[in-house]
């Protein structure tokens, strides 16, 4: 038995007006795996997936999904994988446990299976209480979750989440990637994920792979990608009121307000020894934190790479 959940080689995409969306694609994600898939619109993610769920047409290259290939055997690959969408495409005259049902059944789940699962996923997803109701009365956070219970109704080995927590709030966010962990740890559900959020991406994936142009830019482990980002910038809430910036020799600082200074620092200097830096200069420090996600300044600096080059 393999232990890769989703394996590509070589795949490629030419759509009919001659715009190439893959160029050459190799991934493979392993079983158990929460794994990151970025890039910036238009770098072919979305063709990728559509090519997974079938809505795409490769032109060449070979997909398979848990040891099932998309071109011999698409019926056992598309068991084997749930889709969470960008775009909601429910029947909104359904009600949620109905369109549970009814997915199920597309998948050749019995009807009392399908309704026992669907009744416990919706209790999964806080919408117990809405399963009679038609969806077009849902708010747009209870159809996303909706969408997350849809795509695990026939049990699937592999969920790929596509932007999944776009427009949703804080707070269902965090609610959300709670009951994606569990099934991740507990029941050991691959999981691939795009997202715009890349603090998501570095809270919750062991792998990433960045698509730039087609082509995969970065291919590599979370740790080892953050080691790489040649730089950190640091907003420091200090007690002290200044009226400008300190001089410090070894760092880059800016003064945003009276109290707030910023100070970019190499992969190679300690934030020990810049905290010590600036107590030796008199500053007190209130409080810190990142201006910005360290993922977010490391996509930034390889899709510059790949731009320039």
């Amino acid at each position: 038995m393999t232990d890769i959940a989703l394996k590509i080689c070589d795949l490629n995409k030419t759509y009919s007006n001659g715009v190439q969306a893959l160029k050459g694609v190799n991934l493979c994600v392993k079983k158990g795996e929460f794994f990151a898939l970025l890039g910036p619109n238009g770098a072919g993610k979305s063709t990728l997936i559509g090519i997974l769920t079938s809505t795409v047409q490769k032109t060449s290259g070979h997909v398979e999904v848990m040891g099932q290939s998309i071109d011999q055997n698409f019926a056992a690959a598309k068991l084997k994988i749930g889709i969470v969408p960008q775009e909601f495409n429910f029947n909104i005259f359904e009600t949620p446990l109905t369109t549970l049902i009814n997915q199920a059944g597309y998948y050749g789940v019995s009807r009392p299976v399908a309704k026992e699962r669907g009744l416990s996923l919706l209790k999964d997803m806080g919408l117990t209480e809405k399963k009679d109701d038609q969806i077009r009365f849902l708010s747009g956070g209870m159809k996303r979750r909706l969408m997350i219970a849809r795509a695990l109704i026939h049990d699937p080995d592999v969920i790929v989440l596509d932007e999944p927590t776009a427009g949703v709030d804080i707070e269902l966010r965090r609610l959300m990637w709670k009951f994606i962990s569990r099934l991740n740890n507990e029941e050991g559900k691959t999981v691939i994920l795009t997202t715009h959020y890349l603090e998501e991406a570095e809270a919750l994936c062991e792998k990433i792979a960045i698509i730039h142009k087609g082509e995969v830019a970065e291919f590599t482990d979370m740790a080892s990608l953050l080691k790489k980002l040649k730089k950190e910038t640091f907003i420091f809430d200090l007690h002290e009121k200044l009226h400008s910036a300190p001089v410090l020799t070894q760092y880059k600082s800016k003064l945003l307000t009276e109290h707030e200074l910023e100070v970019e620092k190499g992969q190679d200097q300690s934030l020990t020894d810049l905290v010590q830096v600036l107590n030796e200069q008199g500053l007190t420090i209130k409080s810190m934190r990142n201006k910005a996600n360290r993922l977010e300044e490391m996509f930034v600096s390889i899709i510059n790479q790949e731009t320039q080059s």
